[in-house]
């Protein structure tokens, strides 16, 4: 059977998702354009070969509707005759692209395939495709869960009383996070996977100085009367501090049989060795994670100490905590550049930015075996096992 390996992989700096944000000027079909043309350059590889480019993107409207990744591959200058597609699974979009990707190559429906992702949060803000009185879930949701739904940050309040997590152990977390961010710029570990844009050099959201003491300082971030009266186990613990911020990104890697990267004198990154998804409870809609971990190393054959290095992707504190807790999994071994609440979580091109990040810390590490998790909306999550080669 073909196998799928990643050759490259590339990211722009993450921005604040704010208008005053850093890349807040750039238009998304830019952002993810400039990830492409990238990505192409730094290979080497003909675009010409490339049979499909399947983007991630989260909220589809305004400046990021009507398929933003076929005009971003038109605008990074890819032949008119490479198509191009936008999925949407939520937060995990663009590793569901990576999945889309290695399943097409390996099936032999592709050679060469890109996966990226796209969200310009500053520009198309969350839920901006949801108008003001619509209901995006229908009547037979309504009479499945009477009581109803609930946002993400409710979730995560709930995985954190379910779980027994404390403020302190979510707040060192996440300090955690901003000091290996930080640690891995400033020892050029970033260097191999960003690409600069228009001056944009760094994350912008990384806090080299923050500790517990500042973010001890921060207010609940989902306090709200009706969800305490509902949940009276919520302490609401969580805060903007050891949650992920909103942000701008995109980040793109290329996938191909390994074969042909043998045929062009490409040095693969990694194997893309096994993938799952899951769904889970939409009440407790970020646990999935935990399901998908089992589910992908039973598919993979491995035992979890196989696993070298983890990417858990770091929604909010409690989520990584509580998959912690459930797999046993040693945390010196999960995010070891930072995880998105020091990096930041532009929702569309997280997926590929986890992959891109990944890969590059295999190689640094010598890691023979990663494991990367994403936790979704709707209570969904993706999987997937790499391989180094």
């Amino acid at each position: 059977m073909r196998d799928a390996v990643v050759v490259e992989a590339v990211r722009t700096p993450i921005g604040k998702g704010k208008p005053h944000g850093a890349l807040a000027h750039v238009h998304p079909v830019e952002l993810l354009a400039h990830t492409l043309r990238t990505l192409v350059e730094r290979s080497g590889v003909d675009p010409e070969l490339i049979d499909d480019v399947i983007g991630g993107t989260v909220d589809q409207v305004g400046e990021q509707a009507m398929n933003t990744t076929r005009y971003a591959a038109l605008s990074a200058g890819l032949p008119e005759s490479v198509p191009a597609t936008t999925v949407d699974r939520q937060c995990g979009s663009s590793q569901q692209a990576v999945h889309f990707a290695a399943q097409g190559v390996i099936s032999g429906a592709y050679d060469i395939a890109v996966a990226c992702g796209v969200e310009s949060m500053s520009r198309v803000p969350m839920w901006s495709n949801v108008p003001q009185g619509k209901d995006p879930f229908g009547p037979g949701i309504a009479a499945r869960y009477p009581e109803g739904l609930v946002p993400q940050g409710i979730s995560a309040e709930l995985i954190a009383a379910k779980w027994s997590i404390t403020r302190e152990q979510m707040d060192a977390f996440a300090v955690s996070s901003h000091r290996r961010a930080a640690a891995a710029w400033d020892a050029g570990l970033f260097d191999a996977e960003v690409a600069p844009l228009e001056g944009v050099t760094r994350d912008e959201c990384v806090r080299p100085d923050t500790n517990a003491e500042v973010l001890a300082g921060l207010r609940p971030a989902y306090h709200d009367p009706g969800f305490a009266e509902r949940f009276p186990q919520i302490e609401w613990n969580v805060t903007a501090g050891n949650a992920s911020p909103v942000n701008d990104g995109a980040s793109a890697v290329l996938v191909m049989a390994g074969e042909t990267a043998a045929r062009l004198g490409l040095r693969p990154l990694a194997r893309l060795h096994s993938f799952a998804v899951t769904g889970s409870d939409p009440l407790l809609m970020l646990t999935g994670v935990v399901p998908a971990t089992e589910k992908v190393l039973r598919r993979a054959g491995l035992a979890l100490d196989d696993i070298d290095l983890f990417e858990v992707n770091e929604a909010f504190s409690s989520v990584v905590l509580a998959w912690q807790q459930e797999t046993g999994a040693d945390l010196d071994k999960v995010n070891v550049h930072g995880g998105a609440i020091a990096l930041g979580h532009p929702l569309g091109a997280s997926g590929t930015r986890l992959t891109t990040t990944l890969v590059h810390a295999m190689r640094e590490r010598g890691a023979r075996y990663a494991l990367q998790t994403m936790c979704e909306a709707g209570g969904l999550a993706n999987a997937m096992i790499l391989e180094r080669v």
